[in-house]
């Protein structure tokens, strides 16, 4: 059995009406997903699932810490995240996504969200991540380094120190 058949939501089971998922995701959950950029981390998920005659209204709420390399001290650390999204179900002839809507066909016995808190915990982590955002100081050594003269020097060029006795005038 993998990990995200945890993540199976029995939908032709269901009554019409809201239920509610517990979701608790470890490190075993990314590395389920290949070339994931988290690698670690722990974060609780909610799932209010509202089923419909037509139609499936998914909230997914999330908070937790996920491992994260400071983009200023390249330390790893823990960067809480939280984050909140809507995903609708409708049925349809053939099965297909798009933003917000998945298409599936009526009278689909099961539906797995594994995918979808998994992106939703990648699209709660910011671009830029410091120790900042998790309360904490940086690595003092490194930040030494990044404050000293040998910081501030540019990485030396060898196109331009190639380039630098041709006469390009002629």
């Amino acid at each position: 059995m993998e990990i995200t058949d945890h993540f199976k939501i029995p939908v032709s089971g269901l009554g019409n009406g809201l239920h509610g998922y517990d979701f608790s995701i470890e490190d075993d959950f990314f590395q389920a997903f290949e070339s994931s950029p988290i690698r670690k981390g722990t974060v609780a998920v909610h799932l209010d699932f509202d089923k419909r005659e037509d139609l499936y209204v998914m909230d997914f709420s999330m908070e937790g810490t996920v491992n994260a390399a400071c983009d200023r001290c390249l330390d790893h650390f823990g960067l809480p995240i939280e984050n909140r999204q809507r995903l609708l179900v409708k049925f349809d002839e053939k099965e297909w996504e798009d933003a917000d809507v998945i298409h599936i066909l009526k009278g689909t016995p099961s539906l797995n969200v594994a995918k979808y808190i998994y992106e939703f915990i990648v699209l709660a982590v910011p671009l830029g991540k410091t120790h900042d955002d998790a309360g904490e100081s940086c690595n003092p050594d490194m930040l030494k380094y990044l404050d000293s003269e040998e910081g501030d020097k540019p990485a030396p060029n060898p196109f331009k120190d190639a380039l630098k006795d041709l006469d390009f005038e002629n």
